[in-house]
C-alpha cells in the first residue's frame, strides 16, 4: 500500500459516520478553511526558519487539509483525490507549452504573461462570466498586503504606475498628511479608510523597492517579536517588569536594538 493510499483511507476513517471522529464528521468546508490557511502559513514559517524537519512535518498537515477537502467532496459526489492530482498535472502541462510541448519563452517576464494568458483562456472555457479586467483573476480571499502587491502588478502591466520609487515616496507622504489631518475628526470610518491608504502605498513603495510586502511584514513582526521578549526577559531578570514605565522599557528595547 503506498503511503498516498494509507493517508486517503486514514481520512475516510476519521469521516465514516459510525467509526469516525466525532470532531472530524462535523466539519464542513467552511469549518475548514481557516486550518487550510493556518496550515499553508505554517510551510511559509517552517520555510523561514530553514527548519526541514518541521517543514516536512508541516508539508504534510497541509497535504492533509487538501485530502480533507477532496474526501468532504466525494462524499457529495463532486470529486475525488484523484480527480484533484489529474486536473492539477493537466493544468501543469497545458500551462507550461514550453517544457512539455515546442513553444519556448524569452525569459521569465514573458512566462509570466503568458501564464496569464492561459488562465484567461481557461476562465472562457470554463464559461464564466468573461472579466476582461487587467485586474480580473485576483483572488479576493488573499492577505491584504499579497493581494494589493498582485493589484498594483496587474496594473502596472498597463502603465498605471509610478516610473520610479520617488514617486510612490512623494504619495506616501501625502497619505499620512491626510491620515494627520484625520485624526482630529474623531471619524473612525474616514480614519481607518486613511490609514488603508497609507498600507496600500507602503506595499506600492515596497513593489517599487523589489521587496515582498508580505515577507516582509512577516519578518517585521518576527523582529518586533525577538526584541521584545528579550526586553521582557532583560527587566524580568533585573526585576523591574512590574514597576518599569515606558520610558525604561523603551531604553531597554534600544539597548537590544543597538546589541542587535
Amino acid at each position: 500500500m503506498s503511503s498516498v493510499t494509507h493517508l486517503l483511507e486514514v481520512m475516510a476513517r476519521l469521516r465514516h459516520p459510525e467509526q469516525g471522529c466525532p470532531w472530524d464528521r462535523e466539519q464542513d468546508f467552511d469549518s475548514i478553511a481557516p486550518y487550510t490557511i493556518e496550515e499553508a502559513y505554517e510551510v511559509a514559517d517552517a520555510i523561514d526558519r530553514d527548519d526541514m524537519g518541521d517543514l516536512r512535518e508541516e508539508l504534510g498537515d497541509l497535504l492533509f487539509q487538501v485530502v480533507f477537502h477532496a474526501q468532504m467532496a466525494q462524499e457529495k459526489g463532486a470529486f475525488d483525490f484523484s480527480d484533484v492530482a489529474e486536473g492539477i498535472v493537466e493544468k501543469m502541462v497545458r500551462r507550461h507549452p514550453h517544457v512539455f510541448d515546442d513553444e519556448s519563452v524569452a525569459d521569465a517576464a514573458a512566462q509570466t504573461a503568458a501564464w496569464e494568458k492561459h488562465k484567461a483562456q481557461e476562465r472562457a472555457l470554463k464559461g464564466k462570466q468573461e472579466d476582461n479586467s487587467v485586474l480580473a483573476g485576483v483572488a479576493l480571499g488573499l492577505p491584504g498586503l499579497m493581494r494589493a502587491q498582485k493589484l498594483q502588478k496587474r496594473a502596472a502591466r498597463v502603465g498605471f504606475d509610478w516610473p520610479e520609487p520617488e514617486g510612490v515616496m512623494q504619495k506616501l507622504n501625502e497619505e499620512l498628511l491626510e491620515l494627520t489631518g484625520e485624526l482630529d475628526s474623531g471619524d473612525k470610518h474616514h480614519i481607518a479608510d486613511e490609514v488603508g491608504d497609507v498600507l496600500f502605498t507602503c506595499v506600492n513603495l515596497a513593489r517599487h523597492l523589489g521587496v515582498d510586502a508580505e515577507e516582509a511584514m512577516r519578518a517585521a513582526n518576527a523582529k518586533f517579536e525577538r526584541r521584545f521578549r528579550q526586553m521582557e526577559s532583560a527587566l524580568k531578570n533585573e526585576g523591574r517588569w512590574d514597576e518599569a514605565d515606558l520610558a525604561e522599557k523603551d531604553k531597554t528595547w534600544e539597548r537590544i536594538k543597538s546589541e542587535e
